[in-house]
């Protein structure tokens, strides 16, 4: 199981969001974002901030970091490790497992994923047999779009991809085609821009807030 940075609700959870960090980051970077939120109080959300593995990136001169998998290459479309995106979200899907047996429905568990983290969260959320809460995508890209078994019971599953306008690291572009090619596949996807760089803000973690709570909402 992945080692992760856990912050529990202060009544017993019902529901949980796991968060997948960017490459050479690690399950601390998203987790002082919780309290910006904005989340209601009647929500009871666990959310998990799993650690990536260290493993030599090649773009970085094979320099070990964290990383859910290996960037071979850094062109536009990315060469990457497949094999390794598809082992990383295996584990996360192991983490909505542990959780299904803590008591927590998969409808109201929601995947979240920024940049590489994200590739990966497309990966496990969309092809995972069981309907889940939820899939955020952040500043990220559909590194497996060809390959992706996408299973029936995540059809209709809530999908928001959020991008800023001057993102170097992976261009809006990425997400455009990313929300292009699931609307081809029959989905149902959100999309929101921001005037900021490979990073996220303010008012991108408040329309995160309300999101989470629309997709958790009881009743």
């Amino acid at each position: 199981m992945l080692p992760s940075v856990v912050i529990e609700p202060k009544k017993p959870a019902d529901s949980c969001v796991i968060w997948l960090h960017g490459l050479g980051a690690d399950g601390h970077d998203f987790a002082p974002i919780v309290p910006e939120l904005g989340l209601p109080e009647s929500l009871a959300i666990r959310f998990i901030f799993p650690h990536a593995p260290e493993i030599p990136v090649t773009i970085n001169g094979g320099m070990v970091m964290p990383a859910w998998y290996d960037i071979l290459e850094m062109q536009l479309e990315r060469k990457i490790d497949t094999r390794q995106l598809q082992v990383s979200a295996e584990q996360v899907i192991a983490l909505i497992e542990q959780q299904l047996a803590q008591g927590i429905p998969a409808e109201r568990i929601i995947i979240a994923g920024f940049s590489q983290g994200g590739a990966v969260a497309y990966q496990a959320a969309l092809s995972y047999p069981q309907r889940l809460g939820g899939l955020l995508a952040l500043s990220t890209y559909f590194a497996t779009a060809d390959t992706l078994n996408h299973h029936p019971e995540n059809q209709s599953l809530p999908i928001l991809i959020m991008h800023g306008s001057e993102d170097d690291i992976v261009p809006e572009s990425l997400g455009l085609k990313a929300q292009e090619r699931l609307q081809n596949h029959g989905y149902t996807v959100e999309y929101a821009r921001f005037a900021m760089p490979h990073a996220v803000c303010l008012e991108q973690i408040r329309q995160i807030g309300g999101w989470l709570a629309k997709c958790l909402k009881q009743g």
